[in-house]
């Protein structure tokens, strides 16, 4: 008579079957996930949220605003999370990984053969995907909406958060509103339900500590060994540490610092990469890796030291913003039992919506406003609706249209 495997043989297995397939959707949306953070939530909603239902929608924001108010690439830092949740630290390192790959080889790839870019090519190439991501956009304003607004005061923090966001184009209001919504739907706490049953709350410095000291330590090497790799380490790094608002705002601190100050790249050089990025599915932060590849050519060291270049590019950007998720995700489930918390995530879910809403706006502003756009704009908000064409095939269209025609 053959014995049943143990429970917690079975159990493991099954957890990591589960996290092969949430690796290979996230490398779905690495290759797919084109139009910014806004879009890359639309389609992690549809995704990760409505077909594999690793998590809610109200979980999702959840997430997308604590990684709104920290430093660095919310996009990166949301799937980054969704993975620590799913599968703790080793799975979150691996989905880091497959996330942010193909456009940091795409990018790296482009700084090593610059000469042979076209920036009218690209322009041509993702003209229609422009107006495709602002229908995911759309959808995602829609869903999210759907989801989470339940009360009349979040109808109006949802509007007013969204009027400022689309007035007040700045990175710091982001943060701003969040932590505003939150406070305002604080005081309904007393609505909130007793947890009786509180976990205590534990908070782990580990991950914060080494944020700081990555900080310091790389500064100081920097300033004693006058190593360009290090220095370059050193910036991407501080440049991460400190940037809101996601890779639109991390451009003009690029092109102040390695541009106009240290005049790594010239400005052509910057823009080609800059348009080369937008065309590109994944996270904007990538082109850190072209920069990098292009500020090590001074050194002298051929391919191999543009190489070196893009991968501390790469690790410079995205590690600041991974350590300070990976502190701040580890006690979020224990501080959100308290009854204060749990009532400001209303207000924080209801300016995450009003953000995206907002987003679909200044998203479509920048683009000609044509009857094409907007047809297009509407068809893939209707496709969206329809559920029955996948992301990467109404992308893909929209790519072949560009190469075509």
């Amino acid at each position: 008579m053959k014995l049943a495997p143990p429970p917690r043989r079975s159990g493991a297995r099954t957890k990591r079957v589960r996290g092969i397939i949430f690796l290979k959707d996230v490398a779905t949306l690495g290759l797919t996930a084109f139009g910014g953070p806004q879009a890359h939530m639309a389609m992690m909603l549809r995704l990760l949220v409505a077909k594999r239902r690793y998590l809610t929608a109200a979980e999702l924001l959840e997430i997308t605003a604590l990684c709104q108010i920290l430093p660095g690439p919310t996009s990166t830092q949301t799937v980054t999370a969704i993975g620590f949740r799913l599968g703790g630290p080793n799975l979150a390192y691996l989905t880091l990984l497959v996330w942010m790959l193909p456009a940091v080889t795409i990018m790296t790839m482009a700084g090593l053969t610059m000469s042979y870019l076209d920036k009218d090519q690209v322009a041509r190439l993702v003209q229609y995907v422009q107006p495709i991501a602002v229908g995911f956009v759309a959808y995602s304003a829609y869903r999210v909406s759907e989801k989470v607004i339940h009360t009349k005061t979040s109808v109006g923090i949802m509007v007013g958060s969204a009027l400022l966001a689309y007035t007040f184009q700045l990175p710091w209001i982001l943060p701003l509103l969040l932590l505003t919504g939150g406070l305002i739907t604080t005081f309904r706490f007393r609505k909130m339900p007793v947890q009786t049953d509180k976990l205590p709350l534990q908070v782990e410095w580990s991950n914060f500590v080494l944020w700081l000291g990555v900080l310091i330590v790389a500064a100081l090497l920097g300033s004693y060994t006058h190593l360009l790799p290090v220095r370059l380490f050193e910036n991407f790094y501080r440049n991460g540490s400190l940037v809101f608002g996601g890779g639109q705002v991390l451009a003009p601190l690029l092109f102040t610092e390695f541009v106009e100050a240290k005049k790594y790249l010239s400005p052509q050089e910057f823009l080609s990469g800059l348009g080369l990025v937008q065309a590109l599915p994944g996270p904007n932060f990538s082109f850190a890796s072209y920069v990098g590849s292009l500020a090590m050519r001074r050194a002298g060291t051929g391919v191999g030291g543009q190489l070196l270049g893009a991968l501390v590019g790469a690790a410079g950007i995205f590690m600041p913003g991974t350590l300070l998720i990976f502190f701040l995700i580890r006690f979020w489930d224990r501080l959100k039992q308290y009854r204060v918390v749990k009532a400001s995530l209303e207000g924080i879910n209801a300016v995450s919506a009003g953000l995206v809403c907002a987003a679909t706006f200044l998203l479509y502003h920048p683009l000609p406003d044509t009857p094409l756009n907007l047809l297009l704009v509407a068809i893939t908000f209707l496709l969206l609706l329809w559920e029955k064409v996948p992301s990467y095939v109404i992308v893909g269209t929209g790519l072949l249209a560009g190469m075509i025609w």
